[in-house]
């Protein structure tokens, strides 16, 4: 263990108002110290005290987009928390290394899921009464757990709709219907809101994709899953991204800022969509997807950043890296000047 890992997990607390405000600032100018403390609020919420999700990240997002604007914010001390045990931050910290190849979807996707076992045994019980409380999840503790989606029906589906869309993504990708097996990762071992949940979210997740416009690329599976967590609370989306803000952090710090844009800009998107776990999407199959974003209300999402800007800057030939360089550029840019007439506070 080293001394910056010990001290970031003294970081993993219940953040005071604008001490959180001054880290986010922090971390939009590129400081260290910033992004530190806005990932110990994540880290908290995420594997400590789930009720505290919906008021870190929007005062997080809130910041980040709108740096001058006031933010009203209220971080309860009433949460109920767990305690984060010694022994999980030795499985953080792995999962954080990652694999000597690196994480693909997969493998990053069950090494968060490991980590959601690492937890306190209380935690189980506050992540399924957030989950019961948050708007978003349509009372999923009444659910019927559905069954598997029918690739068959899928594509004999009207060209165009959102069924044969959702097969030609699958096939053309060689996807898993369910991204996870639900068996396999024992989802019937959780309390009706949670299973329900995480089981719906797995198998609408590349519904979900198409229809609030969200490509399959790096930086958009991460938009996504921010996308997730403000629509339905998804604990297991607020393990993934602080677990993988942490590696941007000490892995791609030049990257970080451009990694928290999508972010915060896909947060905003998810508090303003209306909830999509209300949808009875198997009756949506046979219907273009614009038509369905028309009847619900649902705006793609919208990025400053191209949404296959890493895929553009590790391959290719140098004369495509141009306009996703000048993205970022621009990006970096906006932030100095939305900035530029703030006092910045110190972040510790």
């Amino acid at each position: 263990m080293t001394d910056w890992q010990r001290q970031f997990e003294n970081l993993a607390i219940g953040p005071e108002p604008d001490r959180l405000r001054a880290a986010v600032l922090a971390a939009r100018a590129n400081k260290a110290e910033g992004r530190e403390h806005m990932l110990g609020a994540m880290t908290w919420a995420a594997f400590s005290c789930p009720s505290a999700t919906q008021a870190v990240f929007d005062l997080i997002a809130q910041t980040w987009l709108t740096p001058d604007a006031e933010v009203r914010a209220s971080l309860s001390d009433h949460w109920a928390e767990a305690p984060i045990p010694a022994d999980f931050w030795s499985k953080f910290w792995e999962a954080v290394e990652g694999p000597t190849e690196g994480y693909d979807a997969l493998t990053i996707t069950q090494a968060i899921a490991a980590l959601g076992g690492a937890v306190d045994d209380s935690f189980g019980s506050l992540a399924e009464q957030y989950a019961n409380a948050h708007p978003g999840a349509d009372d999923a503790a009444k659910k019927t757990i559905p069954g598997l989606l029918d690739l068959q029906a899928l594509s004999e589906c009207p060209a165009g709709s959102l069924g044969h869309e959702l097969y030609r993504l699958l096939s053309a990708n060689g996807f898993d219907p369910e991204v996870l097996d639900r068996n396999a990762i024992m989802l019937s071992a959780l309390p009706p809101a949670l299973q329900y949940l995480n089981t719906r979210i797995l198998q609408m997740h590349d519904v979900w994709h198409l229809v609030a416009g969200y490509t399959t690329d790096s930086i958009h599976e991460v938009a996504i899953s921010s996308f997730q967590l403000a629509q339905f609370g998804h604990n297991y989306s607020a393990m993934f991204l602080a677990t993988a803000g942490q590696i941007a952090h000490r892995n791609n710090p030049a990257g970080f800022r451009a990694f928290f844009q999508v972010i915060a800009e896909a947060w905003q998107h998810g508090r303003t969509t209306p909830p999509m776990m209300a949808i009875e999407w198997e009756q949506q199959f046979d219907q273009p997807i614009n038509e369905i974003r028309d009847r619900f209300g649902i705006a793609p999402f919208e990025s400053r950043l191209p949404p296959n800007l890493i895929e553009s800057l590790s391959a290719g030939p140098v004369w495509r890296k141009w306009l996703p360089i000048w993205k970022v550029i621009r990006l970096h840019r906006w932030l100095k000047l939305s900035q530029s007439k703030l006092t910045l506070q110190p972040a510790s």
